[in-house]
């Protein structure tokens, strides 16, 4: 019986270290870490005064769907949000809503697109091409634009076109 009493007091200042380890990991991890605000800005819910403006980042089209003749663009904003909401009584909306007008190859039209999803484009020919990205509000107003310049191969198009006359 005093064998057994003396293990568990044995273990006892070993579970006391471990525990004393975690809590002092997670007080210090906690410290420097991001806050959700940080990460993922302003709520919502909340009006913003004086809201900064719009910014649009646009990545260069991901090279393995390219290579294959497929044209991905991924892209995000800062201080606005993507909704479909349209129409001057959406201006007044905090944060900020909007969307985007897409262009392809200076074309006279635009396609938009709300979602805030990946630009998917494919059946481009073979060739340099570019891709006009504006972001716009609620009025189709234009805030910001980026352009993106990229090439699909020759042999990308062929090998993946059936409309080609290339093996």
């Amino acid at each position: 019986m005093r064998r057994q009493s003396q293990s568990r007091h044995a273990l006892t200042p070993l579970l006391a270290r471990g525990l004393l380890a975690i809590a002092a990991a997670s007080l210090s991890g906690g410290a420097s870490a991001q806050t959700a605000r940080d990460v993922r800005g302003p709520s919502p819910l909340i009006a913003i005064e004086n809201e900064p403006p719009p910014r649009l980042i646009v990545d260069p089209p991901l090279p393995g769907p390219l290579a294959a003749g497929r044209v991905f663009i991924q892209y995000r904003t800062e201080n606005m949000r993507f909704l479909p909401v349209f129409g001057a009584g959406a201006l007044q909306v905090s944060p900020r809503v909007g969307h985007i007008h897409i262009s392809v190859d200076d074309a006279p039209w635009h396609f938009v697109d709300a979602s805030g999803e990946t630009i998917i484009l494919v059946g481009l020919p073979a060739g340099p091409h570019k891709v006009l990205i504006e972001l716009a509000d609620p009025t189709h107003r234009v805030l910001t634009r980026e352009i993106v310049a990229f090439a699909i191969p020759e042999k990308a198009v062929s090998a993946t076109d059936p409309r080609t006359d290339k093996p």
